[in-house]
């Protein structure tokens, strides 16, 4: 059987001398993805976005020893809390409908909002297109070998280390990249107005975009699912605790279970356990 293969055709400039960091190779395999259909002219258009660039800073940091750790503590603080049950205050509503719908302690969704974006006060500014797509196209041995180059001396990781690690990413996020897009197109979003972390996650609740394609809800009922939403963000940490096994009585084992799915870190589990008890009492 003789299969098809759909090749992009794009103009280099005649003048290039030296090669440079480019998106090419990660285009033409969006292209040719047979478990997306992605259309040609639409992720052309995506690609020739003057915003849609090299995220080289950001991504570098992947590969760079880390030193500082982020100080869990703070969110335990007094006025941490206080903030907090303002805000439960404040959309005490919705709260206690998902907790009613989903069986899932309003407090620990709180908790969540709260370490993950100061309850929507720091959502990231990181271009969420820009970061996924320069990270995906590493999966390219000609672009990793470039990347390696931009990526600072100080604390970078060994060429072996990063030669490892880099195509393990590229492939994470070319997963990414692909739920992201598919997300836009369906919002009818313009993919490089979404800001979010260092790693691509968005919202006020952080959601990568594959999680958000399968577990994000509508809690507003506007007919849209936006995690920048307070109603949206909500409704969907809900939804995603029970999905990975929270409900009502559940024990503490268990509860710590259901939260590191949220966030690889007994830190942090333990952080969003301790602001729940603090919120109950």
């Amino acid at each position: 059987m003789m299969i098809m293969t759909f090749i992009l055709s794009f103009s280099l400039p005649a003048c290039a001398q030296e090669p440079d960091l480019n998106f090419h190779s990660l285009e033409i395999r969006l292209v040719n993805d047979q478990s997306e259909k992605f259309q040609p002219d639409q992720i052309k258009t995506l690609f020739e976005d003057s915003d849609v660039e090299f995220e080289v800073k950001t991504v570098s940091s992947y590969f760079q020893h880390k030193e500082a750790k982020l100080n869990y503590d703070q969110f335990l603080s007094d006025e941490s809390i206080e903030k907090a049950r303002q805000y439960q205050s404040e959309h005490k509503t919705d709260l206690e409908k998902a907790e009613k719908e989903y069986g899932v302690d309003k407090n620990v969704i709180t908790a969540i909002m709260l370490v993950e974006t100061r309850l929507g006060k720091n959502t990231g500014s990181s271009s969420v297109i820009n970061v996924l797509a320069t990270m995906a196209a590493l999966e390219d041995p000609d672009i990793r070998e470039l990347f390696w180059k931009q990526i600072p001396e100080t604390n970078r990781i060994s060429k072996e280390e990063y030669d490892v690690k880099a195509p393990q990413k590229a492939k994470w996020a070319y997963s990414e990249l692909k739920a992201f897009i598919k997300y836009v197109e369906h919002e009818d979003l313009d993919p490089t107005s979404i800001n979010g972390s260092y790693a691509g996650a968005m919202g006020i609740a952080q959601f990568m975009p594959s999680n958000l394609l399968t577990l994000g809800q509508d809690g507003n009922q506007d007919g849209h699912i936006n995690l920048f939403q307070h109603e949206d963000a909500i409704f969907s940490i809900a939804n995603y605790l029970k999905r990975y096994g929270w409900k009502p009585g559940i024990t503490q084992e268990e509860a710590y279970d259901v939260v590191y799915h949220y966030n690889h870190s007994k830190y942090y589990v333990n952080t969003i356990l301790k602001i729940r008890d603090k919120l109950k009492g």
